[in-house]
């Protein structure tokens, strides 16, 4: 059996944690989409020849979960050539048998449309600064970590090539507010849904 859940949404509002626990329940496949451009953005010179490149190996570099690296990742996501080389890879892994948990930024509206689970994961950018800035330790500055935040979320949401918005048959899951259990929970729910109607079918 073919299923995918694609999980978009903001930097730092759970897309990670979510898409994570439901790989896991599941026995799913689960490619956190961002670190193919922190990759990308980590590895220097040209994007698009390193994104033409990569490969999983690539994926395990060490640095690749800090804020400059997220910084690069969302500074290399703009440019049409280097998203246009990631979308195979994306994919092949998205129709696995099996099932398959893709989290980013374009995975219901661009990488996979035909997603049976959509899921749009969002937060305010001061909830989201507040978890990034307990990531990174007592030695970040919180109002940098938001002023970068804000930064992301307008290049990611002004880019003109595959800009972050929710599909528009996405469930949208605010996190602002609502416990990581109570998130996975809902996403769990919807995710047995959409297997049992692929079973009846």
């Amino acid at each position: 059996m073919i299923l995918t859940v694609a999980i978009d949404g903001p930097a730092a509002a759970g897309k990670g944690t979510i898409g994570r626990a439901v790989a896991a329940a599941f026995g799913f496949v689960h490619l956190d989409t961002g670190l193919l451009y922190r990759a990308v953005g980590a590895m220097g010179g040209d994007p698009i020849a390193a994104a033409r490149a990569l490969t999983p190996d690539d994926l395990t570099r060490p640095g690749l979960r800090s804020l400059e690296a997220g910084q690069a990742a969302s500074r290399v996501a703009a440019i049409p050539e280097v998203r246009a080389a990631l979308v195979d890879f994306q994919r092949r892994i998205a129709r696995a048998p099996g099932g398959a948990v893709l989290d980013g930024r374009d995975i219901g509206t661009v990488i996979c449309p035909e997603a049976e689970v959509k899921l749009y994961v969002t937060a305010s950018p001061e909830i989201r600064a507040r978890r990034r800035w307990a990531e990174l330790g007592a030695e970040a500055d919180y109002d940098r970590v938001l002023a970068e935040v804000r930064e992301r979320d307008a290049r990611d949401t002004d880019r003109a090539d595959a800009p972050l918005r929710p599909a528009e048959d996405a469930v949208i899951l605010d996190t602002s507010d609502l416990p990581a259990e109570a998130a996975v929970a809902r996403a769990m729910a919807l995710v047995q849904a959409a297997l049992e109607r692929a079973r009846g079918a």
